[in-house]
């Protein structure tokens, strides 16, 4: 769910790392204060409404469970805790997002944010908001390609793999199914674009056929059209690259009453418990993938949020590692000054160090205050390559007795 650079998003608001590419220079914009006493605050801003709401309560809860290890640790800069403060993206509408972004900084003084969700939602604050105000940004699961280019300052990071990587993925096993020919239809905005070319370049490339390659909105009632036209031009599964709460739910409900598929391949915004929920045993045998890793941190991660009643959804480990990330920079920096410990997150993240899991991060913090390194790998296998973004591993799945199975790990 990842960034798309082009014209319009410049002049009208549309739908992390050293390095990154430059933007003008900003006109007198305040950067955010520094913490002051003994808080330090973070933004959680992502969807809690829109076409991803069943899945953002988990992932902020993720983030939130690693400020809270931090906080109990008593060792972040001298004692200080950490205080998150939530706001709507929405995840499709880009002024609410950047208005949200702008609350954060200017009237709660967040000192960085987790953040955005989806890949427009984070083009437009990343744009309007967080380079204009010098401010750190690491999205767990905006994924266009296009973000890699996008003009930033160096102040965004993700911890979700692009949907050039995804695209490899959803290739590679629709040839290991066996499958010669299939229909594809994605969400019309900046992920969904960008997942499509991805999924389509990499499947012709390995020899199959992609019959129809067709846009679909979010939020109508009726799929009908959309499910016949991508029936006419056949194949032996659906891809949906849309969203689990909205138009790609939607898409799978039309296609199965009408009968034009029975087997469909779920990208990472339609995995979600609610859509086998939804849609019930017709969604068995269905195939998917979202980012995950079978590593230490993951495992130690899953046992953390079970204990504190999180639900192992996409993007939660990533959004525990986010937060996590900015804390541990600022430690390594003893800054809480974006402008100073964005240095840092590329460190911090790849190493040379102490390996720093999920539920680590007390020692993590220790060995920085005592002038040491630590190669973060957290609950993700957290992993940054230029221009401060996730190398990307990937967990595929199953439907089987109404439940999302993992398969095995690429």
């Amino acid at each position: 769910m990842k960034k798309t650079l082009i014209a319009a998003v410049a002049a009208t608001l549309v739908l992390v790392g050293c390095g990154k590419n430059e933007a003008p220079a900003p006109t007198a914009a305040p950067a955010p204060a520094p913490a002051s006493g003994d808080v330090i605050r973070l933004g959680v801003l992502l969807g809690f409404t829109g076409p991803i709401e069943s899945l953002t309560p988990a992932m902020a809860a993720s983030a939130e469970l690693a400020m809270r290890e931090v906080s109990d640790s008593g060792l972040l800069l001298g004692g200080k805790r950490v205080e998150p403060v939530r706001a709507d993206s929405t995840c499709v509408d880009a002024a609410a997002a950047s208005a949200a972004a702008e609350r954060l900084i200017t009237s709660e003084r967040v000192s960085a944010i987790v953040g955005a969700d989806c890949s427009g939602a984070t083009t437009a604050v990343v744009q309007n908001v967080a380079v204009p105000r010098g401010v750190v940004m690491i999205s767990p699961s905006s994924t266009s390609p296009a973000l890699t280019a996008v003009a930033d300052n160096g102040l965004f990071f993700r911890t979700a793999p692009s949907d050039a990587r995804q695209g490899e993925v959803i290739a590679e096993k629709l040839r290991e199914q066996g499958i010669q020919r299939a229909a594809l239809t994605f969400t019309n905005n900046d992920y969904g674009r960008g997942l499509a070319s991805s999924i389509q370049t990499n499947f012709e490339r390995l020899g199959g056929r992609i019959t129809i390659s067709a846009p679909h909105d979010d939020g109508r009632g009726d799929y009908t059209a959309e499910v016949a036209a991508l029936a006419a031009a056949g194949g032996d599964i659906l891809i949906v690259a849309g969203y689990v709460d909205q138009g790609g739910r939607g898409i799978i409900r039309s296609a199965l009453d009408t009968g034009a598929f029975s087997r469909f391949f779920l990208p990472d915004g339609m995995i979600g418990d609610s859509l086998p929920e939804a849609i019930g045993p017709k969604l068995n045998g269905s195939i998917g993938v979202k980012p995950g890793s079978d590593s230490p941190g993951g495992q130690r991660f899953e046992a953390l949020a079970q204990a504190a009643n999180i639900n192992l959804g996409p993007y939660t480990y990533q959004s525990y590692d986010a937060a996590a990330l900015i804390l541990l920079a600022m430690q390594a920096a003893k800054s809480t000054d974006p402008a100073v410990f964005v240095k840092q997150i590329m460190a911090v993240a790849n190493g040379p160090g102490e390996t720093i899991h999920a539920g680590d991060l007390a020692r993590g913090l220790k060995i920085l205050a005592e002038g040491g390194t630590i190669d973060y790998e957290g609950a993700s296998a957290v992993k940054l390559v230029e221009p401060g973004e996730s190398a990307g591993s990937y967990r595929t799945l199953v439907v089987r007795e109404g439940r999302l199975e993992t398969t095995g790990f690429r």
